[in-house]
């Protein structure tokens, strides 16, 4: 014979037509607050929690549930605690229905205050779920509207499974560890602690993919919710095929190279390394121009992705190379630009959020090891330490140039290597080395990718040059200028490679390291 069933919810969604259907079944409904006038309004004959447990509700609210009546009647194990229930005058409440305060839209929110965050923080919630998950044998514990449905017509039908239980109880505990953990990221970024002894992430499946990096791998996109500035959760997909596994993981580091720069810019990727990139004052499409002819035939199924709103000129620019891109992202469209880019159905359009590039990635940066995680801040790229090594200064092309090349190496896989040129009022990247076992073989990579004159470019490096040779051949090969972090035991032997040649090098103090 049915018991009760609690009904204690945030989200309201079907909760009415559930309702119906317990009571249908026999079942008394207990109820609180909001969720309760919900119910009366629907029509649903609602038992107030305060007269089920004889107290009231008090201190605005705050403790309601938080009774043995409630907890002893979802605790309490059938067939072994029934005299104790029935000396104690508790009912047994074999269906819980409940989710929690809206923590993680509160922040979203953006504006509100610590105190109005922090009477979001669910009490009575979670120990009812909890407790209803723990004695699932006994407890039905819905926390999902989307389970209503099913959850009824089980018990309608009794075919309430022990499995079925299990896995709702499941999705109970993953409910309450996900919301616990929102609430822990929010003080860890009050506090400013973003490397605790201990923590917990919370991640929610955005998207299932069709596979991962390679077939034979699954994969999903998980997004952490509750965070705000730069995530590829509020990337707004226009037109084109779902994302693969790959395009999110080369998007995702195109982003990151393109707003580094102020001035308008566009950067393309293949595998997750530049191939083509410049800025133009002028805008995103002589931008774009510039970066296509870096590397053209490396872009064919690459990333582009812009620093301004795509217009039309760049649209019809990008239809005319012929190129095929699998993603173009950039914090905007115009109509006109949709209109011209929406023949090309595979290509994937993504529009960014308006405020991307005056915002920052939120959380930690993290990957995933064997056994554990590796956490770090994000790499925004340190404060450039200016220090001309070598006798000569660099002209103003030349330094234009170096800071140019600087903010592209950052995003190239080390050992990393840039070169790049002034051109038409802008910069261009004129050949990348990525992920070479040693910088001498990074430099060789760089020099014979170039699409332009070696005479006038620059080099960028990840890293401090460890012998002279790559110096050497840069210079000999007609590269001029050099911009490395320095502090190499053999800077003074690179600095005398520079100087014999009245070239040109300049020390950062920074690494960046990209593996």
């Amino acid at each position: 014979m049915p018991g009760c069933a609690l009904l204690s919810v945030s989200d309201k969604t079907a909760i009415v037509d559930l309702a119906k259907g317990l009571t249908g079944m026999g079942y008394v409904i207990l109820s609180t607050g909001g969720t309760a006038r919900v119910l009366r309004d629907g029509g649903v004959e609602v038992k107030m929690v305060s007269d089920h447990t004889g107290h009231p509700e008090i201190m605005n609210g705050r403790v309601k549930t938080l009774h043995p009546m409630i907890h002893g009647g979802i605790l309490g194990r059938r067939g072994v605690h029934d005299a104790e229930a029935n000396d104690n005058g508790i009912d047994w409440i074999d269906v819980v229905v409940c989710n929690l305060y809206p923590f993680e839209e509160t922040i979203a929110q953006g504006d509100a205050t610590a105190d109005q965050v922090i009477e979001q923080i669910d009490i009575g919630g979670p120990s009812m779920v909890r407790s209803a998950a723990k004695n699932h044998g006994d407890v039905v514990i819905l926390t999902d509207p989307s389970d209503y449905d099913g959850a009824l017509a089980r018990l309608q039908t009794g075919t309430m499974t022990l499995d079925a239980r299990r896995e709702l109880a499941w999705k109970a505990f993953r409910h309450t560890a996900n919301y616990d953990a929102i609430i822990s990221g929010w003080f860890g970024r009050e506090l400013d602690m973003s490397q605790p002894e201990e923590t917990a992430v919370p991640i929610r499946a955005m998207e299932r993919l069709r596979y991962g990096e390679n077939p034979h791998q699954t994969a999903t996109f998980y997004a952490e919710p509750g965070l705000s500035g730069r995530s590829l959760a509020r990337v707004k997909q226009i037109q084109g095929k779902a994302l693969s596994f790959n395009n999110l993981a080369d998007m995702d580091a195109t982003l990151r190279a393109v707003f580094h720069f102020d001035d308008p810019a566009c950067v393309v990727t293949k595998h997750m390394n530049p191939c083509g990139a410049a800025v133009h004052p002028d805008g995103p499409e002589p931008a774009f121009l510039l970066a296509l002819s870096a590397d053209p035939v490396s872009a064919y199924g690459g990333i582009v992705c812009f620093n301004r709103p795509v217009d039309a000129d760049t649209a019809r620019s990008l239809r005319k190379s012929r190129t095929f891109f699998e993603v173009i992202a950039a914090p905007g469209f115009t109509e006109e630009a949709k209109e011209i880019l929406a023949p090309r159905e595979k290509i994937r359009v993504m529009e960014l959020p308006a405020d991307w590039a005056n915002s920052t990635p939120g959380g930690t940066d993290a990957r995933r090891v064997q056994g554990g995680w590796l956490l770090q801040d994000w790499d925004l790229g340190a404060p450039i330490d200016w220090k001309v090594a070598s006798t000569r200064n660099p002209s103003a092309a030349e330094e234009g140039a170096l800071r140019f090349a600087w903010g592209v190496v950052q995003h190239v896989k080390s050992n990393a290597i840039v070169l790049a040129k002034a051109e038409d009022g802008g910069f261009v990247l004129n050949g990348v080395g990525a992920g070479q076992m040693s910088r001498v073989d990074s430099v060789r990579l760089a020099l014979s990718k170039a699409t332009r004159p070696l005479a006038g470019s620059v080099l960028a490096s990840d890293a401090f040059f460890p012998f002279p040779d790559g110096v050497d051949e840069a210079i000999k090969a007609g590269v001029h200028a050099i911009i490395q972090p320095g502090g190499s035991i053999r800077d003074d032997a690179v600095v005398e490679v520079v100087d014999t040649a009245e070239s040109t090098m300049v020390f950062t103090g920074a690494r960046h390291f990209r593996h």
